[in-house]
């Protein structure tokens, strides 16, 4: 039997063309995706808000983003993305 865990850090990519191939390390959160799916640990201590507007500058807008647990709200989303 599988076990799932949620991450508490994770978000989806708008076009999982933009996901890395490879993990990336972003202010000290190493990014693991699969399809448009991405998941991190590590990290450092900043608001979901900037640490979602620093992940858009390199891979693109999303459409899903949580923070260490703090999940963004579709306006936050939005303007992450704007």
């Amino acid at each position: 039997m599988r076990a799932f865990v949620l991450a508490a850090t994770s978000l989806t990519l708008a076009d999982a063309a933009d996901a890395p191939s490879r993990p990336l390390i972003l202010d000290g959160a190493r990014w693991s995706c699969e399809g448009a799916v991405c998941t991190a640990s590590g990290g450092s201590e900043q608001p979901a808000t900037r640490a979602c507007r620093r992940v858009v500058q390199r891979l693109g807008p999303v459409t899903a983003f949580s923070w260490k647990g703090v999940a963004l709200t579709e306006e936050q989303i939005a303007a992450c993305n704007a």
